[in-house]
């Protein structure tokens, strides 16, 4: 599995397609600007909505779920990084 570090997201997040995972409790506290919300427990449902020719970044809160999305997204033939540390890292702009 591909990983990001917390501080390229912020930088580079207008040029990155992002996938937050976190609950909308999670969400309603900050995201990153233009990121995707698909909750883990329905990205199985919803990720026909992702293109496989481009490329995404999964984020939760410190890692974990944004890990299991990843790995379940390339099993499927998504092109996926993940931010390690999630949101916890993360000292950029949020919306």
């Amino acid at each position: 599995m591909k990983t990001i570090q917390a501080h390229e997201v912020e930088t580079q997040y207008s040029d990155l397609n992002v996938i937050d995972v976190r609950e909308a409790d999670e969400v309603a506290e900050g995201k990153i600007p233009g990121a995707i919300h698909i909750p883990l427990g329905v990205l199985e449902y919803r990720m026909n909505e992702l293109n496989k020719k481009e490329a995404y970044v999964t984020v939760c809160l410190s890692g974990g779920r944004s890990s299991q999305a990843a790995r379940f997204l390339e099993n499927q033939g998504y092109d996926v990084t993940n931010m390690e540390g999630g949101m916890m890292n993360y000292d950029g702009k949020t919306e």
